[in-house]
């Protein structure tokens, strides 16, 4: 779901602007002919990076399940994933112009947000499951 989400909004909202970038420099003496397989290219690019990176929630969650990030850790380094987001979208972006990075880096923003909101309800806190357990099972020095 989040991967197909992903895949539609970089085909309509990101797409238009990409083709129009590429398709911009014509002029009087210079005409665009994209061939079908560069036209391919770029919107498979597009579909598979946006796809991707709309999975980051889901990929937050596993990471808090198997206990290697927290709620509190994201909220605390949200500065670095900012700076990480722009990086990425600056990489990922199969085009050179800023609108284009912006349109990747405004919803790996948002996506960043509601990964700390699904971890928070999904992730589940191993401290509090650990320490529940060791109180069920009691000390086994007391039971001897």
């Amino acid at each position: 779901m989040c991967f197909l989400s992903g895949a539609a909004f970089g085909y309509l909202v990101v797409f238009p602007p990409a083709f129009r970038f590429f398709v911009g420099y014509n002029n009087a003496y210079l005409t665009s002919l994209p061939a079908v397989s560069e036209y391919f290219s770029l919107s498979l690019r597009l579909l598979l990076a946006f796809g991707v990176i709309f999975e980051m929630p889901v990929f937050m969650v596993l990471l808090a399940r198997l206990g290697m990030v927290t709620q509190a850790g994201l909220r605390h380094h949200r500065r670095y994933a900012v700076l990480i987001n722009f990086i990425v979208a600056a990489i990922l972006t199969p085009t050179p112009d800023v609108v284009n990075q912006l349109l990747m880096a405004g919803p790996l923003l948002i996506l960043y947000e509601v990964s700390v909101i699904a971890v928070r309800l999904f992730g589940g806190d191993r401290s509090k499951t650990r320490h529940a357990t060791e109180s069920d099972e009691g000390n086994p020095d007391e039971l001897a």
